[in-house]
């Protein structure tokens, strides 16, 4: 046998081909592809005005705003704020840039009329409402304040509640900041803080929900939903209803546990088909509820309302976005990946308007702009980006009045106290009258 007879054999021993017309190694026909659903958009961004939904309709809101604090409507995030600044005055709390700090999505505490954050060595700083320094309080060591913690904190108006992504977790008192006792965890944390009653819970990088008690920092209860690699990249959240918490883990499951005692009620694996490829960038929407529903959405262009006490998905809405919704009265309000403002009937999941709050940027510069968070307030709604831009829009009609720069790069969702605005950046804390 010659030797090129030896070469063309063994050629196709390799590649498996045919000389058929099955064989596309043979044939110049078009391969058609297979496209798989769950990576489709409902947002093409070069149509953006074509994809506005009723934009002229006016949504009536018939909800009284809320008079309570801030901080207390940030858990379940129901109703308006009673917020309608103009933003004439703008003043700085300064501190120390903190290092990726968009990675991490801190929050202000408020309390009474003061506001706590921290800085990049892991000092707490309590700042009065006119920007001075009411205390500072470091209880790091030199080896630890060289890893730049970050700080999420919860109060109860006498105690502070902080937890780490180093794994400590502490109690100050809240009007002197002295330590009360400090602990440490076998992995660090990436979650909000709920506070209840004698209790306080947060969640791990290890997936695992942790009760522990207020008066010591003792764990009460634990409960692993997912021991996985994967970690999240959104910090984690909580709602407290009926005497059961509800969460979501680094993978998308939800999860609702009994408070008192730890045990699991149900898991609702909405978003764990993403599992070891998609999870990596997954990142999920805080959760919200009312006494029915819980609704939460995330960037693979999904959102779900689940039945409170079963984990069922009531319905389920092909929308863009890792943004704590706003409910108000058979509303919920969202914010796209893609700049749509689009609001939902919270019964039927049904698509009521969508209105594109970027129209107003340079198409160039619109595809690179991403949201960061709202606020619905008395009459507007306040939207701020990742290129440092507050969005004044219309609550009724959707229309964008006004575009505010605060600063050059990324800024978080705004915080409300006595009728002023807090937007943070990474080396300071912006207040808008």
């Amino acid at each position: 046998m010659s030797n090129i007879l030896k070469i063309v054999l063994i050629f196709f021993s390799i590649v498996g081909c045919s000389l058929n017309k099955n064989s596309k190694f043979w044939t110049n026909e078009k391969i058609t592809e297979i496209k798989n659903e769950n990576i489709k958009e409902i947002f093409v961004k070069e149509e953006t005005t074509s994809l506005e939904f009723n934009p002229n309709l006016k949504i009536s809101i018939y909800s009284k705003v809320i008079n309570k604090s801030f901080i207390n409507n940030y858990d379940n995030n129901n109703g308006r704020i009673n917020y309608s600044g103009n933003f004439e005055n703008k003043s700085k709390f300064k501190f120390s840039k903190i290092k990726n700090f968009h990675q991490y999505d801190p929050q202000i505490v408020f309390n009474n009329d003061n506001i706590i954050f921290f800085d990049n060595n892991g000092a707490i700083l309590k700042f009065d409402n006119n920007s001075n320094l009411l205390w500072k309080k470091n209880y790091y060591s030199k080896s630890e304040k060289k890893q730049k913690p970050i700080l999420y904190f919860s109060n109860n108006k006498k105690f502070l509640i902080v937890a780490d992504n180093l794994a400590k977790y502490y109690m100050l008192n809240i009007e002197t900041g002295e330590l009360q006792w400090i602990k440490n965890n076998s992995a660090p944390f990436n979650s909000q803080i709920k506070i209840y009653k004698d209790k306080f819970f947060v969640i791990d990088f290890n997936n695992v929900l942790r009760a522990y008690s207020m008066r010591d920092g003792n764990e009460l209860w634990s409960i692993v939903t997912e021991n996985t690699l994967i970690r999240s990249q959104k910090k984690l959240s909580m709602v407290i209803l009926d005497e059961k918490i509800f969460f979501n883990n680094s993978l998308g499951d939800i999860s609702s546990v009994d408070i008192n005692s730890g045990e699991l009620i149900w898991q609702s694996p909405t978003q764990s088909s993403l599992i070891y490829d998609g999870s990596f960038f997954l990142k999920t929407s805080d959760i919200i509820a009312d006494k029915k529903t819980l609704y939460f959405s995330n960037n693979n262009n999904q959102f779900f309302a689940l039945d409170i006490n079963t984990g069922t998905v009531n319905w389920e809405q092909k929308i863009n976005s890792n943004l704590r919704s706003t409910l108000i009265d058979d509303y919920i309000f969202t914010v796209s990946q893609e700049g749509y403002l689009i609001i939902i009937d919270k019964s039927s999941g049904n698509i009521i308007r969508i209105t594109d709050v970027f129209k107003n940027f340079k198409r160039k510069k619109r595809l690179k702009i991403k949201p960061t968070g709202f606020i619905v307030g008395k009459d507007n709604i306040y939207l701020t980006t990742d290129h440092g831009r507050l969005l004044l829009i219309d609550i009724t009609t959707g229309t964008t009045k006004s575009v505010k720069k605060i600063d050059n790069s990324r800024i978080s969702r705004p915080s409300v106290l006595n009728q002023k605005l807090y937007i943070i950046t990474d080396n300071s804390i912006i207040k808008l009258d």
